[in-house]
C-alpha cells in the first residue's frame, strides 16, 4: 500500500522510468534464488548484485536535477510499492545520498518506511543515515526516538537505538544510555543486537564509558547484548 500522503513529481516519474526499464533488463532469475534465500525468504529479488546495482543506480540518475525533498519521498514510497528488494535498496540509497536537502518533515515518511516491508537491511540504512541526519540536524525529533524506543514495533525501537550510530563525539552519551536500559528486557534477537552495536560504535569515541554501562548492567543485558558491546574492547 502506497503512502496517500506523498504526492508524485515529474523527476520521480523520470527515475522511476529509468530505474524500472534498468534493473528489469537486469535481473538474473537464478542469482535471485540465491539473494531471496540469504534474506531468509522475506522478500522476492530480481537478482542484481549490490556492485551491479550501484553502478545501475549511477546510471539512471545520470544528467538529471539534483532531487528536492518531494522528488526524493516519491521515489522512497513507489519503491517500496515494488516487490523487488532491489528497489527498496536503490530508494535507502538514493535518501542516503541527499539526507542534507530533507525537513524534518521526512521524518513521517521514514516511518512508514521502516515499519512496511521491514528487515534489517533496510531499516539500518534508514536507522543510521536517514533518520540520525535528520534528527542530528532538528533537535525537536529527539522526542520523536524517545517515544520510538519504547513503541511496540520492534523495528521502530530498533532505529531509536542506532539512530546516533555515525555521530562518534557528537553522540549524546545519556541518551545512547538511556535508550538501551529501555530495551534491555526485550527478548527480540534485533533489538538485542542493536543494544550491543549501539555500545561498541560508541565504544570506539568512549571506550571507558561503554565499559561502564556494561558493568553496571551486565546482569540484566542479554550475552549477545554484552558480547557485541565489548567486542573490540
Amino acid at each position: 500500500m502506497r503512502d496517500a500522503t506523498v504526492a508524485d513529481t515529474p523527476l520521480a516519474d523520470e527515475i522511476m522510468r529509468r530505474l524500472t526499464g534498468s534493473f528489469e533488463a537486469a535481473a538474473d532469475p537464478a542469482q535471485a534464488v540465491s539473494m531471496r534465500a540469504y534474506m531468509r525468504d522475506q522478500f522476492p529479488f530480481l537478482g542484481i548484485r549490490g556492485p551491479l546495482q550501484k553502478t545501475l543506480a549511477r546510471e539512471v540518475v545520470a544528467g538529471l536535477a539534483r532531487p528536492a525533498e518531494a522528488d526524493l519521498c516519491s521515489v522512497a514510497v513507489r519503491c517500496w510499492a515494488l516487490p523487488a528488494r532491489e528497489y527498496q535498496y536503490f530508494a535507502c540509497g538514493l535518501l542516503r545520498r541527499h539526507a542534507k536537502v530533507c525537513s524534518a518533515d521526512v521524518l513521517g515518511t521514514a516511518r512508514y518506511l521502516i515499519v512496511s516491508k521491514p528487515w534489517w537491511d533496510t531499516v539500518d540504512t534508514l536507522a543510521a543515515h536517514l533518520v540520525g541526519p535528520l534528527v542530528s540536524r532538528h533537535p525537536g525529533l529527539v522526542s520523536t526516538m524517545d517515544a520510538w524506543i519504547r513503541d511496540e514495533d520492534m523495528w521502530l525501537a530498533r532505529t531509536a537505538l542506532l539512530h546516533q550510530l555515525t555521530y562518534k563525539e557528537a553522540t549524546d552519551a545519556a541518551r545512547l544510555f538511556r535508550y538501551c536500559t529501555a530495551a534491555l528486557e526485550h527478548r527480540d534477537f534485533f533489538i538485542r543486537k542493536a543494544i550491543g552495536w549501539a555500545l561498541r560504535e560508541y565504544g570506539k569515541t568512549d571506550p571507558g564509558a561503554v565499559r561502564s554501562y556494561v558493568r553496571a548492567h551486565e546482569t540484566r543485558m542479554s550475552a549477545l547484548s554484552v558480547r557485541e558491546a565489548l567486542k573490540n574492547l
